[in-house]
């Protein structure tokens, strides 16, 4: 965090000593669309998908990096006091923007904070997970201390009141409105196909030999779930405790199937999976995509899509 701090402070300061001179915006801000700035991949899709042609989107995370290993640049910086509208979590990996918004100058930027469109949930420590989240051991934190769950996007039903938000913030022209309404009724039928697969599934419990950023996922479809992590947790190699009881888990409950997220290097998954015979499957949890999938124009409803018939696979 300290190596974190000295590179924002020195990007700070290298934007506020620019903006003494000359500084000149974007070659493309006089192209009359309205300039949105994202953190992360789902609300980066979320705002082509309300903007259409009339907003262009640029994602701060580099495809095919990890969220929690993000450090903004200058570049970046300069990005978000160009922008028309700045969009990102509001949760700890991206404690850095507050300082970062302190320091720059224009006062007609917009920023949405995912964490402000929704209910929020309490990061929670299941039965048999590696308790740690960034460095420090839940068991030392008070119970009043809990934090807030920041993958707030995970869920269909949190997704489509974040696009309505951005709709609202983009513009109340009848475009904006429209897009909004066609792509939250897709998000709905989306929500009634996991809604469907819960329904009729022989069980209700997930196994993620990975972090876990899926509260909000769970919680709005009555899951269960054990996982090696928190969603935030710095997931370095898990304890021999963690591993010997996701493997319990899986052969006492007969689990078919062994989750993990996307850019992540699987290896406990193929322990597990090795020593179960449970299958292992991917389940995106939509910070980022591959540079090959962000090339190809992979969306939000793309990944959840392939969820759901991995969540059919799992609970089946």
């Amino acid at each position: 965090m300290r190596k974190i701090l000295c590179v924002l402070l020195s990007a700070v300061l290298a934007v506020s000593a620019l903006s003494g001179c000359a500084v000149q915006k974007n070659p493309d801000a006089d192209d009359g669309k309205l300039h949105v700035v994202t953190t992360i991949f789902a609300p980066y899709d979320f705002a082509r998908q309300v903007g259409g042609d009339d907003v262009s989107v640029t994602m701060l995370l580099r495809p095919g990096c990890e969220v929690h290993a993000y450090e903004p640049t200058p570049k970046d910086i300069i990005a978000i006091r160009n922008a028309d509208v700045f969009i990102y979590v509001g949760g700890e990996s991206d404690a850095w923007v507050q300082t970062v918004l302190e320091g720059v100058d224009n006062p007609d930027l917009r920023v949405v904070t995912l964490m402000d469109c929704v209910e929020l949930l309490h990061e929670e420590t299941v039965e048999g997970m590696q308790a740690e989240r960034h460095g420090h051991d839940h068991d030392d934190e008070d119970e009043g201390d809990e934090e807030l769950d920041e993958h707030v996007w995970t869920s269909p039903r949190n997704a489509a009141c974040i696009c309505q938000k951005l709709a609202d913030t983009f513009s109340h022209a009848s475009q904006y409105a429209q897009r909004c309404g066609d792509y939250v009724e897709q998000l709905d039928r989306l929500d009634a196909e996991f809604q469907d697969v819960v329904e009729n599934a022989a069980r209700k419990t997930m196994v993620f030999a990975d972090r876990f950023p899926l509260q909000y996922f769970a919680d709005a479809y009555g899951l269960d779930y054990y996982a090696a992590y928190p969603g935030c947790a710095d997931a370095a190699e898990p304890s021999a405790a963690t591993v010997a009881f996701l493997i319990d888990k899986v052969r006492a409950d007969g689990i078919p199937v062994v989750f993990t997220i996307e850019l992540s290097n699987g290896k406990l998954a193929d322990t597990i999976c090795e020593a179960t015979g449970a299958k292992k499957l991917e389940f995106a949890t939509c910070h980022n995509v591959t540079a090959q999938a962000f090339a190809n124009g992979a969306t939000y409803l793309q990944l959840m899509e392939r969820n759901v018939q991995a969540l059919r696979e799992a609970l089946n």
